[in-house]
């Protein structure tokens, strides 16, 4: 049986499955929501390299930076490990009306598919249910990292501008690429590079089905999970 608990204080609920009811809900999601024209391996790769040619025409037209120019880029990793940070914690977690489909697709599906019981991912088509959909990086690109560019170019200089996009989208690449090798078994190649299980191990801690809006809510680096006293080791 899966059954759902509503938290008093909160607009959350809190879901409970069995090994195999997590099973059950994988096959019903693949057949409702992973078409036959889907292709995991395209997924990552269009991800990779949009976010890949966008950082290298900012690299390429930077001329001579100054060190208060490159200043913007512990800023902006700040700033985008706080935007992580709380959209994660808030719209992904809790029923927001305007961004309902947000709770959806995290809590309702993501953290179906995945429990901590069950982290990995069985085939490469199971990427529909970890990356952000191409057509979300492009409206994040357009809506939120070009107005902010302009601001930076308006009040500051082309280079800061350059360089924020730059590491706005390294910072989102480094997201995807961690959090799909969260849900890779652990037996990976990829888990030789340091610290890499560490981060995992908080993910996994997270995926927790009867606190997973408690702890662990920095996807990448748990800087203010550390701050705001989520960090769950």
């Amino acid at each position: 049986m899966v059954w759902a608990v509503k938290n008093n204080n909160e607009n959350t609920y809190y879901f409970h499955s069995t090994m195999e009811q997590t099973q059950i809900f994988r096959q019903r999601f693949r057949e409702e929501f992973i078409t036959k024209n889907y292709s995991g391996k395209l997924h990552f790769v269009f991800i990779t390299l949009w976010c890949a040619a966008g950082i290298s025409v900012c690299v390429f037209n930077i001329h001579a930076p100054t060190w208060k120019q490159l200043l913007v880029i512990p800023l902006t990793f700040l700033y985008t490990n706080l935007f992580e940070y709380f959209g994660h914690r808030y719209p992904m977690h809790h029923r927001y009306q305007p961004l309902k489909a947000v709770f959806k697709r995290h809590t309702l599906q993501h953290h179906h598919f995945f429990t901590n019981e069950n982290m990995n991912c069985d085939s490469i088509n199971d990427f529909k249910i970890i990356l952000f959909p191409p057509v979300l990086l492009i409206f994040f690109s357009l809506f939120f990292v070009a107005p902010v560019f302009a601001l930076v170019y308006h009040f500051f200089s082309l280079n800061a501008a350059l360089i924020y996009v730059a590491t706005t989208l390294a910072y989102y690449l480094n997201y995807e690429w961690l959090h799909l090798a969260y849900h890779l078994p652990e037996t990976n190649f990829i888990y030789k590079i340091p610290f890499l299980k560490t981060l995992r191990m908080l993910h996994h801690e997270h995926h927790n089905l009867k606190e997973m809006d408690k702890y662990n809510f920095n996807i990448s680096y748990p800087v203010f999970d550390f701050v705001f006293g989520t960090l769950r080791k």
